[in-house]
């Protein structure tokens, strides 16, 4: 028996040996057309799991069975099927597939090669947005995407952006584009209680984005219907691929500073300006004036007020992804750990995330996938531009007063105005987040061209804003203050489409999608404030001795249903047509005009496949494309078509109240007709490509709150009243300027729009200290007021214009006149990239022009010492002697000489600025062989290095939200802090 074991094993041994035997080793090189090797690309035995990746310089080794068949596939590329036989080196050359690139453009329910688009929409990758030290990737793409303006408004970290597509498309509703991540509507508006919005996006790690489409034209974008007028982005997350199993991982490091300070008096100059005020205006002992204010003018102290604010910021990511798959199942799987610091003291930023997208495939009919995501973020806030707890507002302190006191040698509390540093050390502000973008899915293909699917979205945000102030601070009083709100937003959405792809006699081609959505929205808050705390350690709202407001609950939903359509016809793939309607119903519109019907169509002509332009060496694509198409915008106040009910109470007697917003049954959509023709070129073997559109943009029955007369008790009603366009143009331009060893594309883009309100009944003024108006004929968010004419050289009085453009010292006699437009004329970017064997170089140049900003905070800190806020150094500058040529008026303490709101502080916002700069080295194949990774790169990065600008504030990419953050309150600066700039290092590693 042991015998027979024995021999059995031996056998077993024997044919092991013979079948390891006959196993080959095959190593090799991929390369694309251009000779330069691959990364990335999956080599695979056919019918096994059995595979590898190319490393940096497109190298492979991989051990096969007896007659093996390799597949060679890469994302862009024709891939190829070799046999392996007797061969033990095979190299592979990849041509260019610019169907499947094309193919990965992401439209509305689907996506289209590039040759077939009719509309006018701008794709991004993974590489414009991973590995970027941004909170949120809309400030990844600032630059490259022409037609869309993109403005960071503020320094703050997790502060909310604004973004534009072709222009502003309303007055008073939402300007911002809908964002639909995997499929999906998300909510994108702030839902936060302070007056400085947070961005809901910032909630999406940049690294999990393959891919960022942006939907410009009616064409594009109509299958959005209601919300589309402003435009749409798309989200694609990453997906797992089939093949071998990767890992990357990726950290980086870097410090921040701010892109620019702005220049106050020191002591010296403090006391001179402020001495010889207080003499122009009669007194005989200037540090008399000093005294009066709690002032000393013989303070031996020169405080940096400017630097007290700001601090050398932080920057840190950790990221880990492993994505791979067989046939049946794909799958991504990520996780990232984000901390910054801000340049702001006390701002500090957190995101931690997870994410997991499976893919598998029941049969070759039926697939299911979940794409499921985890965030928690944490902000430590800075409170708003216009509170005195702003650390920027530090700078209006005098430089004659010390930070800390010099007896105690704690903060100082006997400063001019409040040091808030106070706020900083006995308090907190903060904001955490849970978040979780997730989505199901099921598509099922019954017969050849048929695909079925269904999915179902979900959008879960729950925020928890927390307040505390110690006693002793301002808000504290003497016995501090505390406030809590729990707001949980619960948005989903379900899609279902049926699309139909056929190809007839190998001419005609037919696309057709029909399908039906539901969403609903669910918000729920809940807030409680208090006074009187124990002391500083019990910071809870449960602690305070008296609930000033109680629990305060309140709930709020919307809804939307939709029914949609679209047809494409190509005919022998040069003449293209393209149709889609869409139907939505909205819970926010009144009675009698709850339904809205939008629709666009779109022609493209491919002329270079007609046979005068095929085989030419010169004109490698061009297409011709118009469109026309009606999108809405419904993003209003979710219950502004209703007459609403309060509940009130007296004496312990319950009631109820009419609110202030009378109901209008006929309220509906603004409705957006646009028209766009477009032109995609490219030349020379494509090294020279690009694209240019024109259009408008014509909105109607524009949504607008008309004020009424309080006598009756309603002081608003929310009606479709006026009409506003938008025409533009937009070009973008790319070559590949050397194409050897060394490789170096540039390109750039460039748009210029032009708003104009058309109709519109009353002027809307945004009144205070804002300049902002909508008027009949002009751009929306104009400055008009009093324009300011200099200083008169005789007696240093601050001069303005009449209207018969003559010039008074009496601001009453001044006539109201247009003093800027903060509009750009145009804006755009420039990229470059270099690579040259292992070292690649990319730079990305952001440009703006024509803006103009108002500096709102000018009539405290650049005002001839008119009060005692520090001045900024260029008040130096004021009139002493008659004959004095200068536009900084006389100093006068206490006088109004040029200290009214006028056009003296608004000026140019035009800038350049060096967006990104990244200097990467990929190791070489040799190495990586030698240990276990399969591809490292090493990089240095530069964000917002150098910024070129006129302007004097702190950033030209600016717009505070002190003033309501309305839509057409714009280009306005009041303590706004500047951008970071940020220099790291990192590191990316492939497993």
């Amino acid at each position: 028996m042991r015998q027979k074991l024995l021999l059995t094993l031996v056998w077993a041994l024997l044919l092991t040996t013979a079948a390891w035997a006959q196993t080959r080793a095959v190593s090799g090189r991929v390369v694309g057309p251009d000779g330069a090797g691959i990364p990335g690309v999956t080599v695979l035995e056919q019918g096994t799991t059995n595979g590898v990746s190319t490393g940096g310089e497109g190298n492979y080794t991989l051990t096969v069975q007896p007659n093996a068949i390799l597949v060679f596939s890469s994302i862009g590329y024709i891939g190829q099927t070799i046999p392996v036989g007797a061969q033990s080196i095979i190299n592979v050359t990849l041509s260019n597939n610019e169907t499947l690139l094309s193919e990965a453009v992401v439209v509305g329910y689907g996506s289209q090669t590039k040759a077939d688009l009719t509309g006018a929409v701008t794709q991004l990758t993974a590489k414009d947005v991973e590995n970027t030290p941004v909170v949120s990737f809309e400030q990844a793409i600032q630059g490259r995407t022409p037609g869309v303006t993109i403005n960071q408004t503020s320094g703050k970290l997790g502060a909310g952006p604004q973004i534009r597509v072709r222009g502003s498309s309303s007055v008073t509703a939402s300007n911002q584009p809908l964002y639909v991540i995997d499929g999906i509507p998300v909510t994108s508006q702030d839902v936060s209680s302070d007056t400085e919005p947070l961005n809901p996006l910032a909630d999406l790690n940049p690294n999990d984005i393959e891919s960022i489409t942006i939907l410009k034209d009616a064409s594009a974008s109509a299958i959005y219907g209601s919300r589309a007028s402003n435009g749409v982005i798309l989200v694609t997350t990453k997906k797992g691929r089939e093949g071998q199993t990767k890992v990357n991982v990726g950290y980086y490091v870097g410090t921040s500073t701010a892109t620019h300070k702005r220049k106050f008096l020191n002591a010296a100059q403090y006391k001179e300006l402020f001495a010889e005020a207080a003499t122009n205006v009669g007194y005989t002992n200037p540090a008399d004036a000093f005294t009066e204010n709690g002032l000393d003018y013989n303070s031996p102290y020169d405080e940096n007020w400017v630097n007290a604010g700001l601090q050398r910021g932080r920057v840190s990511q950790y990221d880990f992804n492993v994505s791979g798959g067989d046939a049946k199942t794909r799958f991504y799987l990520s996780a990232t750990y984000n901390d910054q610091k801000g340049i702001i003291i006390s701002n500090r930023y957190r995101r931690g995330s997870a994410r997991l997208n499976l893919d598998h495939s029941i049969s070759d009919k039926l697939k299911v996938g979940l794409n499921l995501s985890l965030t928690r973020s944490y902000n430590n806030r800075v409170p708003e531009d216009n509170a005195f707890s702003n650390p920027i507002q530090l700078n209006a302190l005098p430089p004659i007063q010390p930070k800390y006191d010099p007896v105690t040698n704690l903060l100082n509390p006997a400063t001019l105005y409040y040091n808030n540093l106070q706020d900083l050390e006995y308090g907190r502000n903060t904001a955490g987040t849970y978040r979780s973008f997730s989505t199901a899915y099921l598509t099922y293909q019954p017969v050849k061209g048929l695909s079925l699917r269904t999915e179902t979205g979900a959008d879960f945000l729950n925020l928890n804003e927390e307040l505390y102030r110690a006693a002793g601070t301002q808000d504290g009083g003497n016995s501090g203050y505390g406030y809590s709100n729990q707001v949980q937003v619960v948005n989903y959405t379900t899609n279902n489409t049926a699309t139909y792809n056929k190809v007839l006699n190998e001419d005609h081609s037919i696309e057709a999608l029909v399908g039906f959505s539901f969403q609903k929205s669910n918000t729920q808050q809940t807030s409680a404030e208090g006074r009187g705390f124990p002391n500083a350690e019990f910071q809870k709202v449960a602690s305070a001795a008296i609930k000033t407001a109680g629990s305060i609950s309140s709930a709020n939903d919307f809804s939307f249903i939709s029914y949609f359509g679209r047809l494409n016809y190509s005919f022998r793939n040069k003449y293209l047509l393209s149709g889609s309607v869409r139907r939505d119903g909205s819970s926010r519109f009144g009675n009698n005009n709850r339904y809205g019907t939008f629709g666009a169509g779109s022609v493209g002509w491919l002329i270079t496949e007609e046979s005068f332009l095929q085989d030419n060496s010169v004109v490698n694509f061009l297409k011709l494309r118009a469109s026309y198409g009606i999108t809405g915008n419904a993003e209003i106040g979710n219950y502004a078509s209703r007459r609403l009910f309060s509940a009130i109470f007296y004496a312990d007697q319950a009631g109820i109240q009419p609110g202030t917003t009378v109901g209008n049954p006929n309220l509906s959509w603004e409705t957006t007709g646009q028209v766009d023709v477009g032109l995609e070129f490219g030349f020379l073997n494509n090294r020279i490509s690009g694209e240019v559109d024109v259009y408008q943009k014509d909105t109607r029955d524009l949504l607008l709150n008309r004020q009424l007369p309080y006598i009756n008790g309603y002081s608003v009603i929310t009606e479709n009243v006026g009409n506003l366009r938008n025409r533009g143009l937009e070009i973008a331009l790319n070559g590949l300027v050397i194409d050897k060893e060394v490789k170096w594309n540039v390109g750039g883009n460039i748009s210029f729009n032009r708003n104009k309100i058309t109709d519109l009944v009353d002027p809307i003024i945004a009144g205070g200290n804002t300049l902002a108006q909508v008027r009949e004929g002009q751009p929306i968010g104009v400055f008009w007021g009093v324009k300011y004419a200099g200083v008169d050289p005789d007696n240093g009085d601050a001069l303005y214009y009449t209207s018969e453009g003559t010039t008074t010292n009496v601001y009453s006699q001044a006539s109201q006149q247009k003093l800027g437009n903060p509009n750009p004329k145009f804006t755009g970017g420039i990229t470059s990239s270099v690579t040259w064997k292992g070292f690649d170089f990319s730079l990305l140049g952001q440009f703006v022009y024509g803006n103009d900003i108002y500096n709102t905070a000018g009539v405290y800190q650049s005002v001839n010492a008119n009060y005692f806020d520090n001045q900024t150094v260029d008040q130096l500058r004021r009139w002493q002697n008659p004959g004095d040529v200068t536009n900084v008026p006389q100093a006068r303490l206490y006088e109004p000489n040029g200290t009214q709101v006028s056009s003296r502080w608004v000026t140019s916002g035009s800038f350049l600025r060096g967006k990104n700069f990244t200097l990467g080295y990929t190791l070489p194949d040799y190495l990586m062989n030698k240990g276990f990774a399969r591809t490292a790169r090493i990089y240095v990065s530069a964000q917002n290095l150098f910024t070129i600008t006129n302007y004097d504030g702190y950033d030209p990419e600016v717009n505070t939200a002190t003033f309501g953050g309305a839509n057409y309150i714009l280009g306005h600066d009041f303590y706004t802090p500047p951008l970071a700039k940020t220099l790291l290092i990192g590191v990316n590693v492939g497993f």
